[in-house]
């Protein structure tokens, strides 16, 4: 089973949508299984990340902008790629270090997720964006008792 969840961005930020996955696990039935997402775009990533506090998401996105500074930035003018804007490449580079696609174990129709984990899409550009993350719901095998 595979939905596309939408959302969208208004500059560099962490989205959650631990809810939207799992509301969607819940309304496909899901048993056991696991679950992949992927962004659909290449300057904007996915993380599991802390959830509980949000100076996380604050310290992350400084800590992607200290790598890869926003802008015409003058340590970033070694750059070719800038007729999306002086914004994009350095968007590219951090969904470079960052992954773009996740794979999440699923159990009871609930996502194996730790305590304090959420999935964040990481919206790297300045411009508002309306970004896409398709996922993919593959239920596991049913195991036989006494069968190998």
């Amino acid at each position: 089973m595979n939905t596309v969840f939408t959302i969208t961005t208004n500059g560099p930020a962490c989205h959650e949508l631990t809810r939207d996955v799992a509301g969607w696990l819940r309304d496909i039935g899901a048993g056991k299984g696991l679950v992949t997402l992927m962004v659909q775009h290449t300057s904007a990533s996915l993380l599991i990340q802390e959830n509980a506090d949000p100076d996380v998401q604050v310290d992350l996105l400084g800590w992607l902008d200290r790598i890869a500074p926003p802008g015409n930035h003058p340590s970033m003018g070694w750059l070719r790629h800038t007729l999306e804007g002086p914004d994009d490449m350095p968007a590219h580079l951090k969904a470079a270090v960052l992954p773009v696609s996740l794979q999440i174990p699923v159990a009871d129709g609930r996502m194996m997720l730790g305590r304090w984990q959420g999935i964040y899409l990481v919206e790297h550009r300045t411009a508002p964006h309306t970004r896409k993350v398709a996922a993919l719901f593959m239920p596991s095998e049913p195991m036989v008792p006494g069968v190998s």
